[in-house]
Parts: C-alpha cells; sequence; structure tokens
C-alpha cells in the first residue's frame, strides 16, 4: 500500500484524538500486567504459600520472558492474516489467560498462566506500530507514534496505585479480573477501527526466508552489538523491576510508599524519552546513548558508594534511581535505531528478531538480578554497574573502538 502523510480515505477511522488513545490504551494492557502486580506480589506469596520471598518476582519474569518470545512471531503473522486478524485474537487470549490467573490454585500454575499471557500480549506493540505504519509515513507517523507513546507513559506512573488500590479493596485476584474487564473493553472498542493492511501488502508466511533474516541480523556486527547491549541496559530495567516492591518494602520499610516511588522512577524515564526526542536529532544517536552509557555507569558507581556507607536512604535511592532508570531512556531507542540502520529492505524481520532476542536476554538476566536481592540496596547497584560495563563492551566492539561518531563518520563495515 502507498504510504501517505494523512490515512487513505477509503478507511472509516476513528477521529485522530481517538485513535491516538486507542492505540495507547491497547500498548498499556503490557504495562498494566507487569507494573499493578508490584505492590500485590506479597499477598500473592502469602495466598499460595510462595516460602521463598525472591521467588514472587517470577511472577514478572516469567510473563517478560513470554513477551520476549512472542515478539519473533507477531510481525509476520499480522503481514499475513492482518492487523485485527491477530490482535484480536491476541486480546481474546489476554482476556483468558487474565481470569485463569486470577482462578490459580498454585503458584506453578500462575506461572505457566502468566508465561502464556505474556506470549500473547507480545501481539499488542506489535500491531499497534503496524497500523500506525500502514495508515501514516514521515512527520506524520512520527507525530502520532509521539503521541501515543505520551498517553501510554502516564500508566506506569499509575498502575501501582491501582493495583495496591484493587488488592486492598477486593485481593491480589481482583487484579487479575480488572485486567480482563480492560481486555474486553478493548475487544469492543476496537469495532470502530477497519483493517488497515491492504490486500496488496499481505505477505504469504515463508519461515527459510525470515530463518535466513535471523541468521543476517546475527551475523551483522554492529547491530549485534547495538541488540546485546540493548538487552544488557534493558536487564537493568528489568531486575529494578523484579526487586523493587522488597527493597521499598524491606531495605526502607516503605510499602505504603511504593507506589510513588515506582511513580517518580516513571516520570524520569518519561521525561528522558520525551527529551530524546528534542536532542537526538541535534548530535547523533550514538553520541546521545554512548554519552548516556557513561552517566548510566557514574550514577551506577554513586549507587555503589551510598549503598556501602550505610547511610542510604529512601530518598536518595529515588533521585538515583531515576537518574539511572531516566539514562535507559536515551540508551534503548538509540541502541534500537542503530541496530536496524542497515536492515531497511528487511525491517519487519529485523525488527521482530531483535525485539525477541534483546527482550528474552533482559528478561532472564533481569530474572537473575532481582534473584540477587539480599535483603540491601548492593545487588542492585552492582548489577547496573556491571551491566553497564558490558553494555560499554559491546559497543566498543560494535564500533570497532570509535565512540561519539556521527552516522556519516560511523564505520561502514558492519562484518
Amino acid at each position: 500500500m502507498h504510504k501517505m502523510t494523512e490515512p487513505s480515505p477509503r478507511l472509516s477511522l476513528p477521529g485522530d484524538r481517538e485513535m491516538v488513545i486507542m492505540m495507547a490504551m491497547v500498548m498499556a494492557l503490557n504495562a498494566l500486567a507487569i507494573d499493578s502486580m508490584l505492590p500485590a506480589l506479597p499477598a500473592i506469596g502469602r495466598g499460595l504459600e510462595v516460602a521463598v520471598a525472591n521467588h514472587r518476582q517470577y511472577v514478572i519474569s516469567v510473563y517478560l520472558l513470554g513477551i520476549g518470545i512472542g515478539s519473533l512471531v507477531y510481525g509476520p503473522l499480522a503481514d499475513r492474516f492482518g492487523r485485527k486478524g491477530v490482535l484480536v485474537p491476541a486480546l481474546v487470549g489476554y482476556v483468558i489467560l487474565s481470569i485463569g490467573c486470577g482462578l490459580a490454585m498454585s503458584f506453578p500454575m500462575l506461572l505457566a498462566l502468566r508465561f502464556g499471557h505474556g506470549l500473547v500480549s507480545a501481539a499488542l506493540g506489535v500491531i499497534v506500530v503496524a497500523v500506525i505504519r500502514d495508515l501514516f509515513s514521515g512527520d506524520a507517523m512520527a507525530k502520532r507514534l509521539s503521541l501515543i507513546f505520551l498517553v501510554f507513559m502516564v500508566v506506569p506512573i499509575i498502575a501501582p496505585t491501582m493495583g495496591a488500590g484493587v488488592e486492598a479493596v477486593a485481593g491480589w485476584r481482583a487484579i487479575f479480573i480488572v485486567l480482563a474487564v480492560m481486555g474486553v473493553v478493548m475487544i469492543l472498542w476496537l469495532r470502530r477501527l477497519p483493517e488497515t493492511l491492504a490486500h496488496a501488502d499481505v505477505r504469504p508466511l515463508d519461515w527459510r526466508t525470515m530463518v535466513a533474516g535471523w541468521a543476517t541480523v546475527t551475523r551483522h556486527r554492529r547491530a549485534a552489538g547495538y541488540m546485546i547491549a540493548s538487552g544488557m541496559m534493558q536487564a537493568a530495567l528489568y531486575g529494578y523491576l523484579n526487586s523493587s516492591e522488597q527493597i521499598i518494602a524491606d531495605v526502607f520499610d516503605a510499602r505504603s510508599l511504593f507506589p510513588l516511588v515506582f511513580a517518580c522512577v516513571a516520570i524520569g524515564i518519561a521525561a528522558a524519552n520525551f527529551s530524546n526526542a528534542a536532542i537526538v536529532e541535534r548530535f547523533g544517536a550514538r553520541r546521545v546513548s554512548q554519552s548516556a552509557v557513561f552517566a548510566f555507569m557514574a550514577t551506577s558507581i554513586a549507587q555503589i558508594l551510598v549503598a556501602l556507607s550505610g547511610g542510604e536512604t529512601l530518598w536518595m535511592f529515588t533521585v538515583l534511581m531515576m537518574i539511572n532508570v531516566g539514562l535507559i531512556g536515551f540508551i534503548g531507542s538509540n541502541f534500537g535505531s542503530i541496530a536496524m540502520e542497515d536492515f531497511g529492505h528487511m525491517a519487519g524481520v529485523a525488527s521482530s528478531y531483535q525485539s525477541f532476542a534483546k527482550t528474552l536476554l533482559a528478561a532472564g538476566a533481569g530474572a537473575l538480578i532481582g534473584q540477587l536481592y539480599d535483603g540491601t540496596t548492593l545487588p542492585l547497584a552492582y548489577a547496573f554497574c556491571a551491566c553497564a560495563v558490558i553494555g560499554l563492551a559491546l559497543v566498543l566492539w560494535a564500533e570497532r573502538g570509535k565512540l561519539f561518531t556521527r552516522p556519516g563518520t560511523a564505520a561502514k563495515t558492519p562484518f
């Protein structure tokens, strides 16, 4: 389908504002399924008799693993069966598995259902980007995606408060029922959205071509380096997500303040992403993201020193986490853009594979970071520093030792 700066008149689309909010809410279902769980983890542990406190984190980890694995397939499926042909069944699965999680009678059963929940939920972000790409191009596409992201970023700020409120009133199982209700609302709302994939753009499923594309990305030095580096930096974020509730409740004895602290850190990453959009064209993705890695490393060292001092307070921890998690906002999207530079001819396959690889790595490493929690903030601080060092080493390898270049002066040999 020919890409335009405005949607085709042949489609009866919702208004621009409604479209932005609709797509943001589709993406928000994923964030809600993660962040609303955090304040309820102790109650889940008690209700399902989880003996080891750190094991409660698996409620988050297995969902993220499911998203990572699911990310590999939904792009090709949406190109074959249409955007709504994949999104609506995925939302039906989201609703069914949400209800299943709410009814789980054992912790292993809950974890199995959460993994399946993540698998189907991986479709949500993939399809939103595909829908906007079908309808818009150039500045019009960038504008809509930016607006969708700004609306979406409200969710991590309020989700823990919502989860804590629902858990306090109706118990932890009710959180999953709320997620199911939201899924049903989205299915009904999507009746206003037509299929956006033009018939001429339908692509057959060709698994051999896809596997060949995955191999090409893996062998591409710069793409592989930035892809793995992005996964390591995202692992730091997932490690924080996994252990944040325990740190606030146990280390600082401030369980009631957890939603507020989480919101403050979420505001940091939202502000960073907004700022990144304003400066990246001026300074270049490499200069911005590589500088952010060095700043991330320095802040991680500060976290270690503060934790070792014995005088760490909740607000010192919160400020340092706002800075470091915010810096990830300057790293993730830019690393992703650099990793995709040489794949304009196979953008769908490359993007899907890179999302799969870095999310799977981040979920696995993030789960390990969370399991290192020992009643102090030191394991998280050490892990942040280690992720920065590994990420920087991978970038140096990808760029053959040349940092802070602009696209025109970057190394041209990818292998």
